[in-house]
């Protein structure tokens, strides 16, 4: 009965996934992993019932069922949309712990010491499952405090600038290594010095992993170490014969690991350089500094005059947005214009924000209908047909160096062409720069103008002169 109820929680994962991958099924998505996650609960806790299981491990098993759902209700009723990404970061750390619990308590179970008493295919099963031990330990340690860290960075609690150790990279290469080797020692004999110095080898090493990426990155970290914590949850799978564990962390670690090749894709990165060390930094200007000129600054009123002018407005929305939670002013200003008969359009770059999606989840949260929220490939060739772009928020996404200047820290970043516009308005507390540590001269252009201050503050200032502007030409 267990196995039918792992199979059906298993296809409504699948269509979960096959949901969540656009806008106008992304609800029914979300109900069906939810759907699929309440029968597999209740599936394995039939079958630990049925197993007549003793009654302390039953009530523990309760306690805890009830300990995680009073956290995720808290959680989920808590944390602001703009605080998402280090959730999902904080997240991705428990099934990495839950991989490492989970492996020594099933290498505990099943001690070696008969080792030289087994033969045959018992002997061959009894490697096999020291190697899935061994595997799931690690992946689910290296998950654990690559997730920590992340979580830590996003949170602002660390600093986002990369760590620059001395030869990071033969660094992980030799953890790498000799976790190979420590391997080779605790398959055939289940010592437990291997399996421990691994361990404490795989937690540094997670740690160092993403300590050595910078905030630029931070999109592509999240997706690898859900990958990550994909696979931790499969070994964990193996480890305990648990058919429905096998299938959603590999659906979980296929699915993140095709996500982070799209995340650099849009980057023009190589997965592998990203993990290996990455180019983001804190903000601090790096490389030749270029003298671009004198920025040119606008008021509210000139920005509400060029709107209403308008006959095309392309909005596009960074991580600057989030943090000021501007997205619900935005939406009134994009349903006004509209309102006017002012064509108006969204593009999202695929790395915005801090979270793969992370503008398309806000957007979607301020009722800003789907067909008008564009990716950009969708849209990049219409910016030299449209007279106003505001640039909310968003830096890097947006800078021109990504195509006209070779020695850029994001050369060949592939970026919104916001500058083709007749007018730009930049959306900025300072003139600070991005995640990339570069001057972005998008900001000299000019057909450019910065508003400057808190975005949430400068739309809602946009909105009421907008409300206002009819009677005053009357």
């Amino acid at each position: 009965m267990s196995q039918a109820a792992y199979i059906v929680s298993g296809l409504l994962f699948i269509l979960a996934l096959a949901g969540l991958s656009k806008h106008e099924t992304a609800r029914a998505g979300n109900g069906y992993g939810i759907a699929g996650m309440t029968i597999a609960l209740v599936a394995a806790i039939g079958a630990a019932v049925t197993v007549d299981a003793p009654a302390i491990a039953m009530v523990l098993l309760g306690v805890a069922v009830l300990i995680g759902a009073c956290i995720g209700i808290w959680f989920a009723l808590k944390v602001e949309m703009t605080e998402m990404p280090q959730l999902i970061a904080l997240l991705h750390s428990f099934v990495g712990l839950a991989a490492v619990l989970v492996g020594f308590n099933s290498w505990l179970e099943q001690r070696a010491g008969h080792a030289t008493a087994l033969t045959g295919e018992a002997h061959t099963l009894h490697l096999i499952h020291n190697g899935e031990v061994f595997l799931g330990i690690f992946i689910g340690a290296v998950t654990f405090t690559g997730s920590i860290v992340a979580f830590l960075k996003l949170s602002a609690k660390i600093k986002s600038a990369p760590l620059e150790l001395p030869h990071h990279n033969l660094i992980n290469l030799a953890a790498i290594v000799v976790s190979l080797g420590l391997m080779v020692w605790f398959t055939p004999s289940g010592n437990a010095v291997p399996l421990v110095i691994m361990t404490i080898i795989s937690l540094a090493l997670g740690w160092h992993l993403v300590a050595s990426i910078g905030g630029g990155d931070m999109p592509v970290v999240v997706s690898m170490l859900n990958s990550y914590s994909g696979w931790a949850a499969a070994a964990s799978g193996f480890m305990l014969g648990n058919d429905l564990l096998i299938i959603t962390g590999a659906l979980v670690g296929s699915s993140g690991a095709y996500l982070s090749y799209i995340m650099c894709k849009a980057m023009n990165r190589s997965f592998i350089s990203v993990i290996a060390g990455g180019f983001g930094s804190d903000g601090a200007v790096r490389g030749e500094a270029k003298d671009y000129g004198e920025h040119r600054e606008t008021t509210v009123e000139q920005v509400t005059e060029l709107l209403s002018n308008a006959s095309s407005v392309i909005i596009t929305p960074g991580y600057g947005m989030a943090v000021a939670q501007a997205q619900y002013p935005v939406a009134e200003i994009t349903a006004k214009l509209r309102a006017n008969g002012t064509s108006v359009r969204f593009g999202v770059h695929p790395v915005a924000g801090r979270l793969p999606g992370h503008m398309n989840v806000l957007l979607a949260e301020a009722k800003v209908p789907y067909d008008i929220v564009l990716e950009m490939d969708e849209i990049n060739d219409d910016f030299a047909d449209t007279d106003v772009v505001l640039v909310i928020g968003a830096n890097d996404t947006v800078n021109p160096s990504a195509m006209d200047d070779p020695s850029s820290p994001i050369a060949g970043m592939p970026v919104l062409r916001v500058w083709e516009a007749k007018d730009v308005i930049v959306f900025k507390r300072s003139m600070n720069t991005g995640y990339a540590g570069v001057q972005n001269p998008l900001f000299f252009k000019e057909n450019t103008s910065m508003l400057f201050g808190d975005a949430k503050e400068r739309v809602d200032d946009i909105l009421r002169a907008l409300k206002t502007e009819p009677a005053q030409k009357a």
